[in-house]
């Protein structure tokens, strides 16, 4: 017994100096990363860091085999085990193209374990319970620490090209457009950034675009919360579905189908993007870059021109658009198509949801497209080929809903098209997707109660369905409320920048409806004006999802009615 005994106590031991040498070292790779400017002059050789980076896995991995070897009992313990030995995967991985994420990432690890210890487990959770409580103001919160740890991170010198502190302003407006998908940069994502600014904006865009209650839900389940009440409602609202949710299925479902999209679009965009970069490892990284960018509806893309050198590739063009609009439509309709496909149902056995995503997507697409085709035709599209024209109007019908990639000159745009662009970035992408905008659904609704009262009908039906009333009012508060935030905006905007007014409502709009699409004003805004689109960024991301859970959350302790009087309208 006494060596038995004396065995726990030395494992106990070596349990808690490991953990102590993971805070040292988290504190030594905090100032290698912030402070890498200042070391440069006292350690000049760089093999220094990467020697550490090297030793730095070892000991991950020394860690990882003690904490483990023989405890995984259960299901709490496969789950931590999982994901630390995720951490040591990208570790070894990141040693060819950016040796400092891993550095990075210890340096996440440590601050998440003190968070969780204060938040969680101090005060017997009364932070937690407080946050969760509230899950409108928990999601708002989440966007705004997501968005500042990345601009921290985006402002380190190993983050740009030249070894350079990026301005907080530029690393604030790039951190919230990739964490809010929308593409809109104030700097050459390819030219200004590092490998390593390039990962983390990549990181960040993926965060985005699978959502923040995604991640946070992930992040419940991996430290063994359960969500409250609230949270799961919230769910619901955020990824557009109306039954109860097993939240465990939901995130793996997310994340399964996320990865095997952005990888299939990887593969199908390496055979193009070969032909374009200096090797096979560039190639890689380009594709999984720019496949990762489309299916979160993000636009950030690698080359200086976007894809404007790809205008006739049907391959990009297909596959890029492909990502897009699958990303726009929904986890929800994808999940309902996938089972609807596995069982061979009919159309008509699909929910109303899906029906009305599908059907109004593809018809914003082909009205888009034609209506672009007719626009540009003998402008921006002047010496085109036919194959050319009828590739860029359909790529612009795609990207100006949400996507922010670009095969043509946005700057040259006329003011039909860049009218028909604002539309379509105003209504966005589809609820519960990787997009902004209003959504698909409103615009349907919209769209259907309008024909109701030109028919003289008192219902909103669809499909032998029929519309709430709370949703119909649910849609015209949306429309009202994001209106009016806009027009406030670029009133603002008007008075501060010198820009034309197309140019300016068509900025304002682009970051709403976190599009990314520009027509060249983007870099040359103040930094109040960045400030304010940033503020547009933000509230097109978030707030829609928050503003419908508000309304469906409303509680009413006393039932009133008054006396109805009519009043002239029109």
């Amino acid at each position: 017994m006494g060596i038995f005994k004396f065995a726990s106590k030395l494992n106990t031991t070596f349990t808690m100096l490991f953990r102590l040498f993971l805070n040292i070292f988290a504190l030594i790779n905090f100032i290698i990363l912030f402070f890498s400017s200042i070391l440069t002059s006292y350690i000049p050789n760089q093999r220094v860091i990467e020697d550490y980076s090297l030793f730095l896995i070892g000991f991950y991995a020394v860690f990882v085999f003690h904490s483990y070897w023989g405890k995984l009992h259960y299901e709490r313990q496969i789950s931590d085990f999982i994901v630390n030995f995720m951490i040591l995967l990208v570790g070894i991985l990141s040693l060819v193209a950016a040796p400092n994420l891993f550095l990075m990432i210890i340096l996440f690890r440590q601050t998440f374990v003190l968070l969780k210890h204060l938040v969680i487990n101090a005060y017997e959770g009364n932070i937690y319970k407080q946050l969760t409580q509230n899950p409108a103001v928990t999601l708002m919160l989440s966007f705004v620490m997501t968005i500042l740890t990345g601009t921290i991170l985006l402002m380190l010198p190993s983050s740009s090209v030249q070894g350079q502190f990026t301005s907080f302003i530029d690393a604030l407006f790039t951190s919230t457009s990739a964490v809010c998908v929308t593409g809109l940069t104030v700097l050459d994502t390819g030219t200004h950034f590092s490998v390593f600014g390039q990962l983390i904006i990549l990181m960040l865009i993926q965060v985005g675009g699978l959502g923040i209650m995604t991640i946070s839900t992930a992040f419940a389940i991996i430290i063994g919360q359960r969500m409250s009440v609230g949270v799961e409602h919230l769910m619901q609202n955020v990824v557009g579905e109306n039954t109860r949710l097993d939240m465990f299925k939901l995130v793996k479902n997310i994340v399964i189908l996320t990865a095997f999209v952005e990888l299939a679009g990887a593969f199908f965009l390496f055979f193009t993007f070969r032909n374009y970069t200096q090797s096979t490892i560039q190639a890689i990284y380009y594709s999984i870059f720019h496949s990762i960018s489309a299916f979160c509806n993000a636009g950030f893309g690698l080359w200086s021109d976007n894809l404007m050198q790809f205008l006739g590739n049907w391959n990009v063009n297909l596959v890029i658009t492909g990502l897009i609009i699958t990303g726009g439509i929904g986890f929800t309709v994808l999940t309902d198509v996938r089972t609807t496909l596995a069982s061979k149902i009919s159309f008509s056995r699909l929910s109303l949801h899906t029906k009305l995503v599908l059907i109004t997507t593809l018809t914003l697409i082909i009205v888009g497209a034609i209506l672009f085709f007719i626009a540009e035709y003998y402008t921006t599209m002047a010496g085109f080929s036919l194959k050319e024209r009828a590739l860029a109007s359909y790529f612009q019908s795609v990207t100006s809903r949400t996507a922010g990639f670009n095969t043509i000159d946005e700057t040259k745009l006329t003011n039909a098209s860049a009218l028909i662009s604002m539309i379509l970035m105003y209504i966005g992408a589809s609820p519960g997707s990787t997009g902004g905008g209003i959504k698909t659904t409103t615009f349907a609704i919209l769209i259907l109660a309008i024909f109701s009262m030109i028919q003289g009908s008192n219902d909103v039906t669809a499909f032998r369905r029929k519309i709430s009333e709370q949703h119909i009012k649910t849609v015209l508060s949306l429309i009202g409320i994001s209106l009016l935030f806009i027009a406030s905006l670029i009133f603002i905007l008007m008075l501060i920048e010198p820009f034309s007014f197309v140019k300016t409502v068509f900025e304002a709009l682009s970051a709403f409806g976190t599009v990314g699409l520009s027509m060249g004003i983007t870099p040359y805004l103040s930094s109040a004006g960045k400030a304010i689109v940033v503020i547009l960024m933000y509230i097109g991301r978030i707030g829609p999802l928050t503003l419908i859970y508000a309304l469906s959350q409303r509680k009413r302790k006393f039932h009133l009615e008054y006396t109805e009087e009519k009043i002239g309208i029109g």
